[in-house]
């Protein structure tokens, strides 16, 4: 008797199969049950006739309850009315341990009460269909960077200093001294760009906003590569390629995922290079045709974001943002100081920015200059100042956030759904 997997059944057509998991609903008709068992790979209905099967194993089905762990053996068909195109025609059935009442029905409940049952929440057919796309998200990411060149090399988790501004710092005790959770791997990144030339980082990184709102986490993954003799626009290039690749990818892979979710592919399918790129002040110009009141050298607020992509029906590339809204390390614009060799990969349809990055300062005395103008502790970046002693070259890079992208990716109005367990302002369990 061959184990199956709901995701692999087609190649089991005609043929007698157990599938291990757990009882998602049920419904009886008489003397039929019908049976919707989840392995973790999917779900598929398994059609149990009275008949067929024992006494005590129809009688089992009957009292067995929902998220009950289950074997069901029983030979495979085809059937077009299915969602995934078969069924089970069930030949035994046996509960390996029974759940005790279930509290997520299939009733509607709120997102607080689903909230604080996230580790069974995990189980529904909406989650499964969101972390399927971020697994891809994760495949692609790393295929893409693999596949062209790119090193992945590991950054800390701890640091000593602060990469993206010192306001939003976990800082933690190491053995009496000061440390942070990073914030960001870039500055090691181009450490070891000046070893490999080209590089990514993937990990966890976290930032102590205290926001509330739809696209923040306290702690959210972060690739991170980093280019050797590149420039600003080397870098656009390199990040509207990438994040084509990852939108196709996830079309190709996940038809029946976003299927599941409602998601208006057709929005996705727009995500092709080129994108448009804009000058921050073609931006505010935009922005103030469109009722902002921005302020002269502000950053973008969400609503900015969002009222500038609605302008395009694909991602845009702002660049040249003003230096005084960017980190220390960014290269200033040669032409007109105030700007910065910055640029912001912002998604269509309100998600707002999902890269961020720019051409990084080569010069040694410019980036001692922006160290000490910002009130940072120039002892903690010794090394990174190295950088620019021995074979400083021109250099760029980009962090993109997993969760946003799975957010914009997935059409959901929140980031809570896109990782596991989030982490959020006043929300750290389960």
């Amino acid at each position: 008797m061959a184990r199956a997997t709901v995701e692999r059944i087609a190649e089991h057509t005609g043929t007698e199969v157990t599938i291990l998991g757990w009882l998602a609903a049920k419904r009886s008709s008489g003397k039929i049950h019908f049976l919707q068992v989840r392995d973790g790979t999917g779900t598929i209905q398994c059609v149990m006739v009275k008949s067929q099967v024992t006494p005590e194993e129809f009688e089992a089905a009957d009292r067995c309850t929902q998220e009950s762990s289950v074997a069901v053996t029983g030979t495979v068909r085809e059937d077009a009315r299915s969602p995934i195109g078969f069924e089970i025609d069930v030949k035994s059935f046996a509960v390996v341990s029974a759940s005790e009442p279930y509290p997520i029905s299939p009733k509607d409940h709120g997102t607080a009460f689903l909230m604080e049952n996230r580790h069974l929440w995990l189980r529904s057919r909406r989650q499964h269909a969101i972390l399927r796309v971020r697994a891809s998200i994760v495949r692609a990411i790393r295929d893409y960077f693999d596949d062209r060149g790119f090193l992945l090399v590991d950054t800390p988790i701890l640091t000593p200093a602060a990469c993206e501004g010192t306001t939003t710092l976990f800082e933690l005790d190491y053995f009496g001294e000061k440390a942070y959770l990073t914030q960001s791997g870039q500055l090691y990144n181009e450490a070891t760009a000046a070893a490999f030339g080209k590089v990514y980082a993937f990990g966890p990184t976290f930032r102590a906003e205290k926001s509330k709102t739809r696209r923040h986490l306290m702690e959210f993954w972060m690739v991170e590569p980093e280019m050797s003799f590149c420039d600003l626009w080397q870098n656009m290039d390199v990040a509207e390629d990438f994040l084509s690749y990852v939108v196709a990818r996830v079309l190709e892979e996940r038809r029946f995922e976003l299927a599941t979710l409602e998601r208006d592919t057709s929005a996705l399918e727009k995500v092709v290079k080129p994108f448009p790129r804009i000058h921050y002040e073609e931006a505010v110009k935009i922005l103030r045709a469109n009722g902002s009141d921005i302020p002269d050298g502000d950053d973008f607020g969400g609503d900015d974001e969002t009222i500038l992509t609605k302008q395009f029906d694909r991602p845009i590339i702002v660049h040249h943002y003003p230096s005084a809204v960017k980190a220390f390390y960014m290269k200033r614009d040669a032409q007109d100081p105030t700007y910065c060799m910055s640029m912001d990969v912002l998604a269509p349809e309100g998600y707002g920015e999902v890269i961020g990055g720019g051409q990084r300062e080569e010069d040694l005395a410019v980036l001692q200059a922006a160290i000490e103008g910002q009130g940072l502790p120039m002892e903690a970046f010794g090394w990174y100042l190295d950088l620019r002693r021995f074979g400083s070259v021109p250099h760029s890079g980009f962090g993109l956030g997993v969760e946003r992208t799975v957010a914009w990716i997935c059409g959901l109005p929140h980031i809570r759904e896109t990782i596991p367990f989030p982490r959020m302002l006043e929300k750290i369990t389960p």
